[in-house]
């Protein structure tokens, strides 16, 4: 099979080849570090770390970078607000995302560059777009000439002539504007106004502009030439096309050969927004009880290109499909020791990274054929659903009758195999945590009903309801089947 992705730059669906075969350099356009994350950040990182996963599943080695601008004005203005150091503030968000994203099972980047630490840099990179004529100063700022990129709207597909004037992206006061030779021309470099944090450069005290820290992030941590570089719809325009404009103006290379972007999120049909009083941030949604893998399990059953709308139904409705997903993975956990399967005692059950899966099984191969298809996750999604069902069945049966109409190893690889495909999807689920069960082994389990059965044939009825009431409030459900036999689950 081969992977295609859809490539916003050609606006088609393209077979994936990679620069280097085997090998993929990736970048991601990180957050602005002045608040906490979002629900779009939480979509976006969703879905980009899902993509990365799966190209690692394919076996190809992916070199993931993504950035955090530490230098902005919605920096400044925070740290004017709040009385403290633009520092202070980025430091603080920076942290705040690190940890809103390992609750979203979100791995870590191979490398997280910053504005602040780039900034040799983005100054090598304006001062050769400067020598080649694409960049002019002006009483300490520093512009790009957009006029002078003939290729430029080429991902947006916009065109100069049909477009108002001011593809920076910020506002910017008429100084500003009067500064410039042409009004579509974009800040490089900024002079300081009075009490702004600054550096220095050839051109004056000032800080770079927003759209030349990425270009020149990706040159310094990938090269000149990347082989996929994603984001949000949003950031196509001026962002995305502003970054081609620099770093090709300046390499005479293609930035990225594949531009992905994600579509944007909305909260009960309305575009997410403070001013409509709908904006949630991710640990205000799981610091209120949302799973993190609803959330999670709710981003990727839709496709990443279509918008997506947030409403409690939707939330309902994919807590639903969780509750199934999560007891079919963990179904291994439940049934292994009635099952006899043979690595049920080993310290690391469960652990995806030692199995062993049939690539060429009918619900790989459906799983796979749908993550090639532009990572279609809603339809890798189904495959696992019929996965986590067909175990909840066999293990109904195995509860109720006391046997299962599938062989103990061939249920032992369906559970594999979910295991291992909704890992690829960051979708994972653990056994209830020793507070819980109240760390009681299999072994222990066995031996209280060994006690209840004798208590029973003794009629001595309180004790067994004893032991029965003790293990239920340690999460251990036990069913009584004809014959005098007991089985039991986690609950």
């Amino acid at each position: 099979m081969t992977l295609t992705l859809y490539n916003s730059l050609t606006r088609r669906k393209e077979p994936f080849e990679p620069i280097e075969p085997g090998k993929v350099r990736m970048y991601c356009c990180g957050v602005t570090v002045y608040d906490y994350c979002h629900l779009g950040h939480a979509r976006s990182y969703i879905v980009w770390d899902t993509v990365r996963r799966y190209l690692q599943w394919r076996g190809l080695d992916v070199r993931y970078v993504q950035n955090f601008t530490d230098i902005d004005d919605k920096i400044l203005n925070r740290a004017r607000e709040q009385g403290v150091s633009p520092r202070e503030i980025a430091d603080r968000y920076t942290q705040t995302y690190f940890e809103d994203m390992a609750r979203l099972n979100i791995l870590e980047a191979d490398e997280y560059p910053r504005a602040t630490h780039t900034l040799d840099g983005i100054k090598r990179l304006i001062h050769e777009l400067e020598q080649k004529g694409f960049a002019y100063a002006a009483d300490g700022d520093v512009y790009y000439k957009v006029r002078q990129f003939s290729e430029y709207g080429k991902l947006s597909g916009r065109k100069l002539d049909d477009m108002q004037a001011g593809a920076s992206g910020r506002v910017e006061v008429s100084v500003e504007e009067q500064k410039k030779q042409d009004s579509f021309d974009f800040a490089l470099w900024k002079a300081a106004k009075p009490g702004e944090e600054f550096w220095e450069s050839p051109w004056g005290q000032g800080r770079p502009g927003w759209h030349i820290e990425c270009s020149a992030m990706v040159r310094e941590h990938l090269g000149d030439t990347i082989d996929i570089h994603v984001g949000g719809s949003d950031l196509v325009f001026p962002h995305h096309e502003n970054e081609i404009a620099q770093s090709e103006a300046a390499t005479g290379h293609s930035l990225a050969h594949y531009w992905l972007h994600n579509g944007m999120v909305n909260v009960g049909g309305e575009k997410m927004s403070k001013s409509l009083g709908n904006f949630t941030t991710i640990r205000q949604m799981l610091d209120h009880g949302l799973d993190p893998m609803v959330l999670r399990l709710f981003v990727l059953m839709a496709h990443y290109r279509k918008p997506i709308d947030f409403t409690d139904e939707a939330i309902a409705s994919a807590n639903n499909s969780w509750d199934t997903m999560k007891e079919g993975l963990l179904f291994g956990y439940q049934y292994a020791e009635q099952l006899n399967w043979p690595d049920r005692q080993d310290s690391d059950f469960g652990n995806s990274a030692n199995m062993r899966i049939d690539i060429q099984s009918d619900p790989v191969q459906r799983f796979q054929a749908a993550m090639d298809d532009d990572f279609n996750t809603p339809s890798g999604v189904a495959v696992l659903f019929e996965l986590a069902k067909a175990l909840i069945r066999e293990g109904n049966l195995l509860v109720h009758q006391g046997k299962t109409e599938v062989d103990a190893q061939t249920l032992r690889a369906q559970w594999q195999t979910l295991v291992c495909l909704a890992q690829v999807l960051g979708l994972e689920a653990a056994p209830e945590s020793d507070t819980v069960t109240g760390g009681l082994s299999d072994a222990e389990i066995e031996a209280l009903i060994q006690q209840r059965q004798e208590a029973r044939k003794a009629k001595n009825f309180a004790e067994s309801d004893r032991i029965r009431d003790e293990l239920k409030a340690q999460g251990i459900t036990l069913v009584d089947q004809p014959g005098g036999v007991t089985t039991w689950h986690r609950s």
